[in-house]
Protein backbone atom coordinates (compact mmCIF):
# COMPACT_ATOMS: atom_id res chain seq x y z
CA UNK A 1 0.00 0.00 0.00
CA UNK A 2 1.32 3.31 -0.91
CA UNK A 3 1.34 6.56 0.95
CA UNK A 4 1.50 9.92 0.03
CA UNK A 5 1.34 13.21 1.96
CA UNK A 6 0.24 16.19 1.36
CA UNK A 7 0.88 19.68 3.18
CA UNK A 8 -2.42 21.83 3.11
CA UNK A 9 -3.58 24.37 5.24
CA UNK A 10 -6.97 22.25 6.13
CA UNK A 11 -8.34 19.52 5.04
CA UNK A 12 -10.73 20.67 1.81
CA UNK A 13 -7.87 23.81 0.82
CA UNK A 14 -5.12 23.94 -1.43
CA UNK A 15 -1.77 25.36 -0.82
CA UNK A 16 -1.27 29.21 -1.69
CA UNK A 17 1.22 30.07 -4.49
CA UNK A 18 3.36 31.40 -1.40
CA UNK A 19 2.96 28.23 -0.17
CA UNK A 20 4.62 26.11 -3.07
CA UNK A 21 6.70 28.60 -3.35
CA UNK A 22 7.95 28.18 -0.26
CA UNK A 23 8.35 24.65 -1.11
CA UNK A 24 10.05 25.43 -4.33
CA UNK A 25 13.07 27.45 -2.95
CA UNK A 26 13.97 24.88 -0.31
CA UNK A 27 14.92 22.44 -2.48
CA UNK A 28 13.32 19.36 -1.10
CA UNK A 29 12.70 16.94 -3.62
CA UNK A 30 10.87 13.43 -1.44
CA UNK A 31 9.69 11.98 -4.09
CA UNK A 32 6.46 14.18 -4.70
CA UNK A 33 5.39 17.57 -5.97
CA UNK A 34 6.00 20.67 -3.98
CA UNK A 35 4.46 20.56 -0.98
CA UNK A 36 4.03 16.77 -0.82
CA UNK A 37 6.11 13.68 -0.37
CA UNK A 38 5.99 9.73 -0.59
CA UNK A 39 4.90 8.92 3.00
CA UNK A 40 5.35 4.93 2.72
CA UNK A 41 9.45 5.78 2.31
CA UNK A 42 9.93 7.86 5.91
CA UNK A 43 6.43 6.58 7.82
CA UNK A 44 8.82 4.26 10.16
CA UNK A 45 11.35 6.70 10.62
CA UNK A 46 9.00 9.71 11.41
CA UNK A 47 6.97 7.78 13.54
CA UNK A 48 9.83 6.82 15.67
CA UNK A 49 11.17 10.07 16.24
CA UNK A 50 7.67 11.81 16.72
CA UNK A 51 5.16 9.41 17.64
CA UNK A 52 2.73 10.20 15.20
CA UNK A 53 1.96 7.58 12.67
CA UNK A 54 1.49 9.44 9.15
CA UNK A 55 -0.99 6.89 8.05
CA UNK A 56 -4.26 9.32 8.86
CA UNK A 57 -6.61 11.11 6.64
CA UNK A 58 -5.53 14.58 8.60
CA UNK A 59 -2.80 16.17 10.77
CA UNK A 60 -3.60 19.07 12.18
CA UNK A 61 -1.07 21.83 11.82
CA UNK A 62 -0.98 21.88 15.70
CA UNK A 63 0.43 18.45 15.86
CA UNK A 64 3.15 19.25 12.75
CA UNK A 65 4.48 22.02 14.89
CA UNK A 66 5.46 19.29 17.43
CA UNK A 67 6.43 16.63 14.84
CA UNK A 68 9.03 19.49 13.78
CA UNK A 69 10.73 20.08 17.02
CA UNK A 70 11.10 16.29 17.51
CA UNK A 71 12.42 16.09 13.72
CA UNK A 72 14.59 19.22 14.29
CA UNK A 73 16.55 17.72 17.58
CA UNK A 74 17.50 14.87 15.73
CA UNK A 75 20.73 14.14 14.28
CA UNK A 76 20.38 13.38 10.96
CA UNK A 77 24.03 11.38 11.18
CA UNK A 78 21.94 8.48 13.25
CA UNK A 79 19.50 7.59 11.16
CA UNK A 80 22.21 6.21 8.55
CA UNK A 81 22.87 3.52 10.49
CA UNK A 82 19.83 2.44 11.37
CA UNK A 83 16.85 0.47 8.77
CA UNK A 84 13.80 2.28 8.71
CA UNK A 85 12.43 0.44 5.55
CA UNK A 86 13.69 -1.24 3.05
CA UNK A 87 15.74 1.92 1.68
CA UNK A 88 17.83 3.45 3.62
CA UNK A 89 17.07 6.91 4.67
CA UNK A 90 19.94 9.21 3.84
CA UNK A 91 21.22 11.94 5.86
CA UNK A 92 20.23 14.40 3.03
CA UNK A 93 16.42 12.63 3.21
CA UNK A 94 16.80 13.60 7.10
CA UNK A 95 17.90 17.30 6.26
CA UNK A 96 14.95 17.17 3.72
CA UNK A 97 12.30 16.20 5.92
CA UNK A 98 13.57 18.57 8.54
CA UNK A 99 12.95 21.44 5.99
CA UNK A 100 9.52 20.13 5.02
CA UNK A 101 7.83 20.14 8.27
CA UNK A 102 9.69 23.15 8.87
CA UNK A 103 7.86 24.80 6.11
CA UNK A 104 4.95 23.16 7.35
CA UNK A 105 5.40 24.52 10.91
CA UNK A 106 6.21 27.87 10.04
CA UNK A 107 3.24 27.88 7.26
CA UNK A 108 0.50 26.46 9.66
CA UNK A 109 -0.21 23.77 7.56
CA UNK A 110 -1.61 20.17 8.15
CA UNK A 111 -0.80 17.09 6.06
CA UNK A 112 -3.17 14.92 4.46
CA UNK A 113 -2.99 11.58 3.71
CA UNK A 114 -3.40 9.70 0.46
CA UNK A 115 -3.07 5.76 1.10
Amino acid sequence: MGLDNYALPSQDGDLSREDIQAFVQSGVRLGGLEGSFRGKLYYEFIEEITGVNLYQDWIPPVTIKKMYQALVKYDPKKAVAKDYCSDPITESQILELQTFFKICSERNLGLRSSY
